[in-house]
């Protein structure tokens, strides 16, 4: 989700604005249609799909990752990190804010000496605070000397920039949801050349912090966060996420996270249409004679596309983040890329019927618009091997980045 990262961020990435809290009323559970049983190996992470550790996410996808003070045994296993092919590195809730994390990680420090501060933007607000070192292990697969973001409303003085437009900040456990993120997606810094730059055309993400004040500053590639995966010894060109298929709103729902592509005898690409990608994430998907930029995103909870006007679904009264048609509606895109082209076939329910069926957080027809674009959220990755190339990897198809499935 960036151009040289940064439009492609800040496009749609969690949308925290659309989280909502589920009340425990009547109604029965359904089982989800399982696949296969999700794959094994020392490269395989389990993920769930829940309602989260404030029970208030609809779809959204979590695991677990192990944190540790670099080349040190004083570690935490947090739970809760959801798991976001649309955004790159590591982000972890502090404990002020709610968050699991109480690990006195290393600061990383800008050239000036100051600590290291940090301004993502994501469409429903931004994440703040200092950039840590850790050493981070999930599965068998370890990341050491990481670059993370730890989520911290304590931490010096937010810039005036970061708050432009009033966008609120994801800096407590009930407005982010999770204990952290964990970006996977096709890139490996979160910003990438453009924070290397000073003046005006730093995009302004990266700060120097002393007691009054941050300001902004250049950071090398090797400083910024990092897409973890690219740090694993090996299975570090890409990420498989592994859904089953959902017949009807669930509790829960398990898969699997599956690291490398082509690496290991778990992780082959098979049949899978392989859709290339330009410097801001995007292929493209075509819908009723248009055609507009498209990705696919695990941390979004729902398909985001276009608008009532363009689709002809009713947005919800009383949730304009959602779709809420009077009855199901079947529809059809064509994603592409170059050459290669594949048909999906989608439908998208009343979320607020889907939501009044009980203590339910897996939904398969949750739908939202999103003018001008389509982003393919976690509904898109039920019942599919979705496969992540991560930029200037090798991977049996070609150099990444790129989506598969």
């Amino acid at each position: 989700m960036l151009s040289v990262r940064i439009p492609y961020l800040a496009m749609a990435v969690l949308v925290l604005s659309c989280i909502l809290v589920f009340g425990c009323g009547g109604g029965s559970t359904h089982t989800a249609s399982m696949a296969p049983p999700p794959t094994s190996g020392s490269n395989v992470q389990p993920i769930i799909v829940s309602s989260g550790p404030e029970h208030n996410y609809a779809n959204g996808v979590f695991t677990s990752v192990k944190v540790c003070e670099p080349s040190t045994s004083n570690c935490q296993t947090i739970d809760n990190i959801l798991v976001d092919t649309g955004s790159y590195g590591l982000r972890l809730l502090s404990s002020g804010g709610g968050g699991a994390l109480t690990l006195s990680l290393p600061s990383e420090n800008a050239s000036n000496g100051n600590p290291l501060g940090e301004c993502a933007g994501f469409v429903s607000g931004f994440t703040w605070g200092p950039i840590k070192t850790a050493d981070v292990f999930v599965s068998g697969e370890t990341a050491r000397n990481l670059p993370v973001q730890v989520i911290d409303q304590s931490f010096a003085g937010i810039p005036e920039p970061c708050k432009n437009g009033g966008v609120p900040e994801n800096d407590t456990i009930q407005t982010l949801g999770a204990n952290g993120i964990l970006g996977v997606g096709p890139f490996a810094q979160d910003c990438g050349q453009q924070c290397q730059l000073t003046g005006a055309s730093n995009p302004g993400w990266y700060y120097s912090c002393s007691v009054t004040s941050c300001d902004t500053t250049p950071v090398s590639l090797a400083n910024q966060v990092q897409n973890p995966i690219t740090l694993f010894a090996q299975d570090n060109n890409g990420v498989i996420v592994e859904l089953p298929s959902v017949s009807a709103p669930s509790a829960t729902v398990s898969g699997s996270l599956v690291f490398g592509i082509g690496t290991q005898s778990n992780n082959s690409l098979g049949g899978s249409a392989i859709f290339t990608i330009d410097s801001n994430g995007d292929f493209s998907t075509g819908f009723k004679g248009q055609t507009y930029p498209a990705f696919i995103d695990s941390g979004s909870n729902a398909y985001f596309f276009l608008d009532d006007k363009t689709t002809g679904l009713s947005v919800c009264p009383d949730n304009s983040g959602f779709y809420c048609p009077s009855s199901p509606a079947n529809l059809s895109a064509t994603t592409t890329s170059g050459s290669t082209s594949n048909t999906v076939q989608f439908s998208i329910s009343n979320a607020d019927t889907l939501f009044s069926t009980g203590a339910h957080a897996v939904f398969q027809t949750l739908g939202g618009p999103n003018p001008g674009s389509f982003d393919w959220g976690l509904p898109f990755f039920f019942g599919r091997k979705v496969y992540t190339a991560i930029e200037a990897h090798s991977t049996p198809a070609g150099t990444g980045p790129y989506w598969a499935y």
